[in-house]
């Protein structure tokens, strides 16, 4: 089976803590769901730093990147489906979902 690495881009924060709340709620579920495909279930980003090509080092994301997770399944396809199932699509984020793919040499 290969893995999939899931990429959470944007999204709108929740107006008030009970929205929060119910939105954690749906995406715990969501994880849940997975089952043993989730390798990685839930890595969220903070305090990103950014380091140039000219060295100098920027606070702050170029991306909306805010966090990942990484499954394992038989397809794209598959991936894909699991995918528009995340509730975070229902805060107005997207997804991106990308095979990875492993650099000979490493375990």
């Amino acid at each position: 089976m290969a893995q999939y690495i899931i990429t959470y881009l944007g999204g709108d924060q929740p107006s008030t803590p009970e929205e929060g709340k119910q939105h954690f709620a749906k995406y715990k579920e969501w994880l849940s769901s997975l089952g043993d495909s989730a390798i990685s279930p839930a890595n969220p980003l903070k305090n990103t730093s950014t380091v140039n090509s000219d060295g100098t080092v920027t606070t702050g994301s170029k991306t909306s990147m805010s966090g990942f997770t990484i499954i394992e399944t038989d397809s794209t396809e598959a991936a894909l489906e699991i995918a528009k199932a995340c509730p975070f699509l229902d805060i107005g984020g997207s997804l991106e979902v990308s095979e990875l793919i492993q650099m000979s040499g490493q375990k």
